[in-house]
């Protein structure tokens, strides 16, 4: 009989994390902008970013592509699509977002084989999108009926989710157990002692019984536990994945649920100039996702782990990926604007009237007159695409020859 694979010991990880970072990026122009962060923030560096409006200083996500959108539920069973991921969250400048977020649109719209005019409109509604956020609440035009299909359908598909959709994924047996192999590796002994004391602090208890059909006093206890690997810019940093029994006394009904930790580490976004420093980032990004999607930061958590800064979240059958892959010109047009009217939203809740309105007039200035956008980020977009796609091209030949 074939023995199971465990997975690498921990010093041997970095390695193995690396290739598959290495891997992920040469799969696709998209996947290559996602996992290539730094880029991005070098190009930040450049004179040609120096075009850029000067935003208000607010909390921004700092790694703003598509995949880091999604549903997300919160703690009463509520779910809206938001912002899923802050690891580069910091206070900074709102046109960062904008420009991360047009760069990614514009390599799925070339990953679908959409001409380069659909790419025009889709920045165009981009705009439209993101400024009818930033608008009074009387004069928003975007409602349900009119989610583009490949986010209704993801939507759609989180509503119907339940935890047992959430077991099927990520857990397997009778009695409860990460399944290891290819995604999760066994843990150290050193590992496992100090998750299981990180959930015995009531910082933690409180964590998993904050949702809405859990006791508050409910005892839990970590089942199983193994190292993840997950993710593409994040691979190489400390992520687990802890099945924790929620409950087990007289009278209350045995629950289980799934708590992703995952290391904090220096945000490579720029700050704005003045704003606050935070020397644990855990803490940094846990800020973060209060301001800018509550409904995630509602359920997380910054705590230490072997003498580093992580987040504890619950994950929720609802907290789903979004995919923009095969898309048509409708489709990619619609999804740009809804897309960018949720990154919107999420900018607005922090800005008063005044200060939303100053920044709309901005966003209205330096228009093209013959694309409805700002020509800053136009020409930012168009840049950053010819640089990314370059790169990936580059970063192809290199992991062909690497890989021989």
């Amino acid at each position: 009989m074939k023995k199971k694979y465990l997975g690498p010991k921990p010093p041997k990880r970095g390695a193995i994390l690396e290739t598959r970072r290495q891997l992920k990026m040469a799969k696709s122009a998209h996947a290559y902008v996602r996992g290539n962060t730094i880029q991005f923030y070098e190009w930040l560096q450049t004179e040609s970013a120096a075009l850029l409006p000067k935003g208000p200083s607010i909390w921004i996500c700092g790694d703003c592509h598509v995949g880091n959108l999604g549903p997300v539920g919160n703690s009463d069973g509520e779910i809206e699509l938001a912002i899923r991921d802050l690891d580069q969250t910091v206070i900074g400048n709102p046109a960062h977002d904008l420009v991360r977020l047009g760069l990614s649109l514009a390599t799925a719209a070339r990953g679908s084989d959409l001409p380069g005019v659909t790419t025009a409109r889709m920045i165009e509604q981009m705009t439209e999108g993101y400024q009818e956020a930033l608008a009074p609440r009387r004069k928003q035009k975007v409602k349900k009926g009119k989610i583009p299909d490949p986010v209704q359908t993801v939507l759609k598909q989180a509503l119907r989710r339940r935890w047992k959709n959430l077991a099927n994924e990520r857990i397997e047996g009778v009695s409860p157990q990460i399944p290891l192999g290819e995604r999760f590796w066994a843990l150290s002994k050193e590992e496992r002692l100090r998750i299981k004391e990180l959930f015995a602090t009531e910082a933690a208890r409180k964590l998993v019984t904050c949702l809405q059909d859990r006791e508050d006093d409910a005892p839990i206890e970590v089942v199983d536990a193994a190292y993840w690997m997950k993710g593409c810019s994040s691979l190489g940093r400390l992520r687990y994945a802890v099945l924790v029994r929620v409950g087990k006394t007289k009278g209350t009904e045995e629950k289980f649920c799934l708590i992703d930790i995952k290391e904090g580490v220096a945000a490579a976004a720029p700050r704005a100039r003045g704003s606050k420093v935070f020397k644990d980032h855990a803490a940094r990004v846990v800020e973060g996702a209060m301001n800018l999607s509550p409904f995630l930061g509602e359920r997380m958590l910054p705590a230490k782990l072997l003498g580093r800064s992580v987040v504890m979240r619950e994950l929720l059958p609802q907290d789903l990926k979004l995919e923009m892959e095969s898309l048509t010109v409708d489709e990619a047009v619609a999804a740009a604007r809804h897309l960018a009217f949720v990154v919107g939203r999420a900018h607005a809740r922090q800005m008063d009237a005044k200060t939303r309105k100053k920044w709309r007039e901005v966003l209205n200035r330096s228009r093209l007159k013959t694309l409805d956008a700002p020509s800053w980020l136009w020409k930012s977009v168009v840049e950053l695409v010819a640089r990314h796609e370059a790169a990936y091209l580059e970063h192809c030949r290199q992991y062909a020859l690497q890989t021989k």
